[in-house]
């Protein structure tokens, strides 16, 4: 993985910096630091200004080389767009744009004077800033064995501020979110043959130097416990399953935890109904609700979240083999309640079905949520830029949909009914895993809303997003760490407002 950037705070400005990035309004003015560096230059910016028609709207660029007047190296102006329309989702993208010029150019060191012309660059937003920043330098390169000479390295970033330290201790939380993001990305891009269930869990281990109680559950404690569904998607592989659960004890004594669950299929062949043939290699990232999950998990302990809040991951790997389950056999899960195999690629929502039936008898949750890249069907719904929420409860659905306009990270809220429903009954069990291809989706909620009881419950169906994600201003990588964000702002929301 590429080296992170290398960020450091100041209040004053050095004089000759190699790069200088002063932020502008769409009227070119700059904030009182800024002012002054543009009011030594001695000509050329107005020409440089009229020859491109550079102006400070959002996302702009002015590339001046070598800027009489000045001893920079080279002075770089970025629009922000006007002032009234800046917020945290501006200053998030505005971050990764800067960062995207920064390795445009090659750049090794660089000093950007975070203000603006009207209005307070808070802590805040300087915050979301770097975030943008941090995600846009991300890449996964762990393979690469031969590196191009000419290949930028992370760029020293120095960042001046009237609020440096403040600004300072906001991003030390905020650091912790885009951890968090790092690693579901890193985890969804990683190799299969290196990421078995083992491996997986032990990653998720990795979290206690951090204060999170990691408790791994191996095939003998699953088949002890009856997670008979779960057990069944895991028994071609030859790698056995795991189920880790993660705790995080911030919140009140007597607070009722929030649960997230992921899906984590380190590897989805589709078992004996195989998939096709062509782009398979991209079922690694079946995994991408546990690797959202243990994200979530390093960016709540990083930051030391005022919430108590377990995580549980099931993890198996669905393969072809003599031992492999069937379409025609007949499951019992954790619940009691028997399942009809009709197609064995339908098998996130059976490891799903165990681990939320554990979920709510053991925990008593105030609410759980789920994260899976169940369907190809919420794909040809919503494409990749949105994933899709389901739920049995509205307070719950609108506050994950609020979280999605506050990070970006948007959620579009599906139907569901027993009119759906009943397209999963079997006739020789109490449901079968697949209700066909029309409302693929949703016939995939309601098989999961048979094991939630009465808690409140959201299932995200991440399939578009969490994988071949397309690129934005903060995420060039084919993995985009899908969630992490999303539900650590849930959090706060919920239980740090």
């Amino acid at each position: 993985m590429a080296a992170a950037p290398t960020l450091s705070f100041s209040k004053t400005l050095e004089a000759d910096a190699p790069v200088l990035v002063v932020l502008v309004d769409p009227d070119n003015k700059a904030g009182v630091m800024g002012s002054t560096v543009l009011d030594q230059l001695t000509g050329g910016l107005d020409r440089a200004v009229a020859a491109t028609g550079f102006s400070g709207k959002a996302g702009s660029f002015l590339d001046v080389l070598a800027p009489a007047g000045l001893t920079v190296g080279r002075l770089i102006l970025v629009g922000t767009g006007a002032a009234v329309e800046f917020d945290d989702k501006a200053a998030l993208k505005l971050g990764g744009q800067v960062y995207g010029k920064l390795k445009e150019i090659k750049a090794k060191a660089a000093t950007v004077i975070l203000e603006m012309a009207a209005g307070t660059f808070t802590p805040e937003l300087g915050a979301e800033f770097l975030l943008g920043l941090r995600l846009r330098a991300y890449e996964f390169d762990k393979y690469k064995t031969v590196k191009k000479d000419d290949a930028p390295g992370p760029v020293a970033v120095t960042i001046v501020a009237e609020h440096a330290g403040k600004l300072k201790k906001a991003w030390a939380e905020t650091e912790a979110v885009a951890e968090g993001v790092v690693i579901a990305r890193d985890l969804v891009h990683e190799a299969p043959n290196a990421l078995g269930p083992q491996e997986f869990a032990a990653e998720a281990e990795k979290l206690k130097k951090l204060g999170v109680d990691v408790e791994v559950l191996g095939e003998k404690d699953l088949r002890k416990i009856g997670m008979g569904a779960l057990l069944a998607v895991a028994q071609g592989s030859v790698r056995p399953p795991r189920v880790v659960v993660m705790k995080w004890n911030g919140g009140k004594s007597d607070e009722r935890p929030a649960v997230f669950i992921g899906k984590g299929l380190v590897f989805d062949s589709g078992g004996i109904s195989i998939k096709p043939a062509a782009g398979m290699e991209d079922m690694k990232a079946d995994m991408g609700g546990a690797a959202a999950v243990t994200g979530l998990f390093r960016a709540l302990a990083g930051r030391k979240a005022k919430v108590n809040a377990i995580g549980i991951l099931g993890i198996v790997e669905n393969m072809p083999d003599g031992g492999s389950y069937r379409p025609g056999d007949i499951l019992t899960s954790l619940s009691g309640q028997t399942i009809e195999v009709v197609n064995t690629d339908a098998e996130g929502r059976l490891v799903l079905a165990d681990v939320l039936t554990y979920a709510a008898d053991r925990f008593k949750p105030a609410f759980m949520i789920n994260l899976a890249t169940l369907t190809g069907a919420i794909v040809v719904a919503l494409g990749a830029q949105i994933a899709g929420l389901f739920s049995n409860d509205d307070q719950l659905a609108g506050d994950l949909v609020k979280a999605g306009e506050d990070t970006g990270e948007r959620l579009w809220r599906m139907p569901m009914g027993p009119e759906y429903d009943k397209l999963i009954d079997s006739r020789f069990a109490d449901m079968k895993n697949s209700g066909g291809r029309n409302a693929g989706s949703i016939t995939a909620a309601q098989f999961l809303k048979r094991f939630v009881g009465e808690t409140p419950w959201a299932h995200l169906d991440i399939a578009g997003t969490a994988m071949s994600s397309p690129e934005t201003d903060i995420n060039k990588a084919w993995a985009s760490g899908f969630g992490v964000r999303l539900l650590d702002r849930l959090v706060r929301n919920r239980f740090e407002s």
